[in-house]
């Protein structure tokens, strides 16, 4: 007893975890262990190798006497059992592999593999002849596996150098499951080559993963084609099977053919000229990508060797391709929402994982690689030193890129060692990360340091990712003379020590990332960035992460220019490059608004200072009327007599909150109704505080009220809206009808006025004519003038147009006594009779027929085409113009509050109700994006391609999303015709 204890305390000291237990494994072993203590110790985890050592010792009791006797043995053992478990294992089983570790190097995987399934390695067609071949190739292939490992393990291989044997060991694998599936599948009259993609084929395989291949096969001379690719697609299969069944000795690794033409759809195996096909006519630019990392590593090399020349040339030349800026953006995003969804401890797939380095590296050198050949590496870190050699990459952001991905290799390939597993997860257990920081030789607080290391590689690679494609573009503008930044295809002359991008390399990646004219991209950079002032140097802090979020943007040219606008109106407000730079919030919404909506951006040019709102998305929401209403008086007040200045103080409020409401649009924080209802509030206090302006000098002579008609009445006002409204007045007490009059005329021609004026701010135009017979009719009426023409010379149309009134501004009494006075009209008892419903039909008819502006596409027009607002806006008013009267529910002047009322007092079906306010809120909503992404109104979808994307960027669609937007608006409008020819225009 004792003894055991004092042991215990002993390997307690040494670092060993669980001491009571290792010491009972000690004193139980045959040899003994002690003299080997101490080199236990120094391993990963000591209690791992120990438990496996006393395994192994008693499988093969010479073990510890071949360890004592040899140093380098002993090391490499030792440093394998520490780190894996699985390794340890098969040494057990095989314990007469441990003379291979002995060896300094290992000898030709190909030749070693094929003979352990009994082939003839100098066979050009070797075949396997053991019956246990399938059990002998894992044996084999984890021998050479363990040997690796050993010299990884003891830092006698390099990273590069691990990666490349563990893809030569894989090649010869598949080699050796070659001859096997040959033993199986007669070859006579086909040519197969095996063609390593990912990172088998880039010579950078990790210890445990899918190997990506791709099968090329030829028919023999003379042989029939179809027969022979027959065979060639039963050898791969074969094949495959050989590397995957399950056998006592396990399986060795997944075979995935996906990366071939069509995917899992494509047939297995295609001729060299079927490949050839397929990818000059139907290839995606992801596909181009994958076939960077294209090698020949298994069967007929030559047509393998022939297979990479000809599709070379097709990779090279993938940014030339028609839609290649939109597959590299659709590629960015697909990284990017990887990258979100997995958690931060996925060192693969997470931030600053090892995607993110692998797809920053593999777009440059399809963008750069067509004319520099230099830079057409398949390995990923000798491409990133051809990227920085050639000045396509920072020296400095290269190195410290390099010094990330290889850390972050190195964690992979310990994370799979334990098990022989395919993971990428950090574990939690703080067992687990003492392991990983200790075979990383981290031996003060193992799982401290082991942690920081980790968290700092992976920000630094995310943190160079963000900006890898971008820092070099300020490189390359910061020493052009003018003339060189503004010619794109001009060459930089720089001495070679002073390698960096050239113009044109940096317009070529412009190009890539979606810039149209990356000339004047390059001149606004130039412009944003030279000098030696503190702006200039915070914005070439900013710009390499700010021209990433202008390239995810819909129009990345329009976000810069928008940014460099603003940033020469407030470059030298203090707060605002502090703020862009400390707030990444507000400088990445202040680029997807730029990029998005030059409607937005105009009014930001005009309020720079309303940058400030961008940070939060309770600033972004919508201010209460009342609040706004508060401040626009108290602005009124402020210019006292000058009532242009009180109104141009107004309108600067009203622009400041179009803004405000355009962001939470653009950013999806607000609902097409939500924006709607915000926009007709505004007008209503720009209506109310420009009249109480308008009003002075006839204070005491009228009450004056203003009532809302069309969609401001709905509060379903767009960005493009007018202020639909007629005017009411009446006569204070003692003041003559006339006087009254005049003073009522006065005060909306001088409304309408002071809201048209000339200003940098958006003008309210002031629209009068809904009211009783129309221009030719009274600007402004009593009550009692209102009460007569609609007794005697309304019309059905006039009932309708009414439905949508209410009080916007003015005299509230008066505006309610209008209203009370009107319900009578726009909800007739009764419901309106059969001639008027004909009437309203055919009124709807014509205006079908005549309305529509010439040379316009019904289908695509949102207002007036068949299924857009007007198709579902006349349903919800024919509807309350038949029962409103009996039924209060319908008594609003909102579309879509109608068609709910309607459905449940069951005047429509549930179904019927949600197509029309689809189509209602769908055309309402490019209605608004028109206006946002072009910055003029617009009623039919685009036409034009490009803008047409643009548009379908701004309603949430992806970049390659715009045929998809054009069939949902079809789709939607076509089922709501449907419904409105059952419903308004049938019994």
């Amino acid at each position: 007893m004792p003894r055991i204890e004092s042991t215990a305390a002993r390997l307690a000291k040494l670092g060993f975890a669980d001491a009571a237990r290792a010491a009972g494994l000690v004193e139980q072993s045959a040899p003994a262990l002690d003299d080997l203590l101490d080199a236990l110790a120094d391993t990963a985890d000591p209690d791992q190798a120990l438990l496996s050592l006393t395994r192994l010792a008693e499988r093969d009791p010479a073990v510890p006497g071949l360890l004592r006797s040899d140093a380098a043995l002993r090391a490499r053992v030792l440093a394998v059992l520490g780190v894996s478990a699985a390794l340890g294992d098969h040494l057990v089983r095989h314990p007469g592999q441990l003379a291979l570790l002995a060896e300094p190097e290992p000898d030709d995987p190909r030749t070693a593999l094929l003979r352990a399934v009994g082939a003839d390695p100098g066979d050009p067609l070797p075949r396997a002849s053991r019956e246990d071949a399938l059990s002998a190739l894992r044996v084999a292939y984890r021998g050479r596996l363990t040997h690796l490992a050993a010299r990884d393990l003891t830092g006698e291989a390099e990273l590069l150098t691990v990666m490349a044997e563990l893809s030569d060991l894989a090649g010869a694998a598949l080699e050796a499951a070659l001859a096997v599936a040959r033993a199986e599948v007669d070859d006579a009259d086909v040519r197969l080559a095996v063609i390593g993609m990912g990172k088998c084929g880039a010579r950078e395989l990790n210890y445990i993963s899918d190997v990506d291949v791709i099968f090329v096969a030829e028919p023999r001379e003379g042989a029939d084609e179809a027969k022979a690719l027959r065979a060639a697609t039963r050898l791969a299969q074969a094949m495959m099977r050989a590397c995957t069944a399950p056998t006592p000795e396990g399986a060795l690794w997944e075979v995935d053919a996906g990366l071939r033409p069509e995917g899992r759809s494509g047939p297995l195996v295609r001729t060299l000229a079927s490949h050839l096909a397929y990818y000059r006519r139907w290839a995606k630019t992801w596909e181009f990508q994958a076939l960077l990392k294209a090698r020949p590593v298994a069967g007929d090399m030559d047509l393998g060797q022939s297979y990479v020349q000809a599709v070379d040339d097709l990779v090279w030349t993938a940014a030339t391709r028609e839609h290649f800026v939109e597959d590299v953006q659709a590629m960015r995003r697909r990284v990017e929402e990887h990258v979100r969804a997995e958690g931060e401890r996925q060192i693969k797939l997470g931030p600053g994982g090892l995607r993110d380095i692998e797809f920053a590296v593999q777009l440059l050198q399809l963008v750069h690689g067509r004319i520099d050949p230099l830079l057409r590496r398949r390995g990923t870190l000798p491409a990133l030193a051809a990227l920085s050699r050639g000045g396509y990459v920072g020296r400095d952001d290269s190195r410290a890129m390099a010094e990330a991905y290889a850390f972050l290799r190195g964690v992979e390939h310990l994370l799979q060692l334990h098990r022989l597993r395919r993971t990428h997860v950090l574990p939690q257990d703080p067992a687990a990360l003492r392991r990983l920081g200790r075979a990383l030789g981290l031996q003060g607080d193992p799982v401290v340091e082991f942690t920081a290391r980790w968290r700092r590689h992976a920000r630094e690679a995310r943190r160079l990712h963000e900006k890898l494609f971008y820092r070099p573009l300020l490189q390359a503008v910061a020493r052009l003379p003018e003339s060189e930044s503004r010619l794109p295809e001009s060459e930089s002359r720089l001495p070679e020590s002073e390698s960096r991008l050239s113009a044109s390399a940096a317009a070529a990646r412009l190009e890539a990332l979606g810039y149209v004219d990356p000339a004047g991209a390059l001149r606004h950079i130039a412009a944003l960035t030279s000098g030696v002032s503190r702006r200039a140097a915070i914005q070439r802090t900013l710009l390499p992460v700010m021209l990433g979020w202008f390239a995810d943007t819909p129009d990345p040219d329009a976000a810069l220019l928008g940014f460099r606008q603003v940033s020469d109106k407030l470059g030298a407000t203090p707060w605002y490059l502090r703020l862009l730079r400390d707030e990444t919030a507000v400088a990445a919404r202040m680029a997807r608004v730029l990029g998005t909506s030059r409607y937005a951006t105009g009014l930001l040019l005009h309020a720079p200072e309303a940058v400030a709102m961008l940070g939060s998305d309770a600033d972004l929401a919508v201010r209460p009327a009342a609040s706004l209403l508060n401040e626009a008086r108290t602005a009124v007040s402020r210019h006292g007599g000058d009532v242009e200045s009180a109104v141009a103080a107004v309108r600067a409020l009203r622009r400041r909150e179009l803004f405000r409401t355009a962001v939470a649009d653009v950013s999806g924080l607000a609902d097409i109704e939500t924006v709607g209802e915000a926009l007709s509030r505004l007008n209503d206090v720009t209506l109310q505080a420009t009249l109480d302006a308008a009003l002075r000098p006839v204070a005491g002579v009228t009450r004056f009220a203003v009532v809302a008609m069309g969609r401001l009445g709905g509060l379903e006002c767009s960005y493009a809206s007018d202020a639909d409204v007629m005017f009411v007045h009446s006569p204070c007490p003692g003041v003559a009808e006339r006087e009254a009059a005049e003073a009522a005329f006065a005060a909306a021609n001088e409304l309408r006025r002071l809201l048209a004026l000339p200003a940098p701010d958006p003008p309210l135009m002031v629209d009068p004519d809904l009211r009783p017979e129309g221009r030719q009719g009274p600007l402004v009426r009593t009550l009692a003038s209102y009460r007569a023409y609609y007794a005697r010379w309304s019309s059905p149309w006039e009932a309708q147009a009414l439905l949508r009134a209410r009080f916007s501004a003015g005299d509230e009494e008066l505006g309610a006594e209008f209203t009370s006075m009107i319900d009578e009209l726009r909800y007739p008892r009764g419901g309106l009779g059969d001639d008027a419903v004909r009437e309203i039909r055919r009124l709807k008819a014509r205006m079908e027929a005549e309305r529509l502006p010439r040379g316009a596409d019904p289908a695509l027009h949102t207002k007036l085409g068949p299924g857009g607002l007007s198709d579902v806006e006349w349903v919800a008013q024919l509807l309350q113009l038949r029962h409103a009267a009996d039924l209060p529910s319908l008594r609003t002047t909102r579309t879509l509050g109608a068609l709910r009322a309607a459905a449940a007092e069951g005047l429509l079906s549930e179904r019927d109700e949600e197509v029309l306010a689809g189509a209602w809120r769908f055309a309402s909503r490019v209605r608004d994006a028109l206006m946002l992404v072009k910055g003029r109104p617009g009623d039919s979808v685009p036409r034009d391609v490009r803008e047409r994307r643009f548009v379908a960027r701004t309603l949430g669609y992806p970049p390659d999303g715009s045929e998809d937007f054009l069939d949902d608006y079809r789709r939607v409008t076509r089922r709501a015709r449907q419904v409105v020819e059952r419903v308004f225009y049938g019994d």
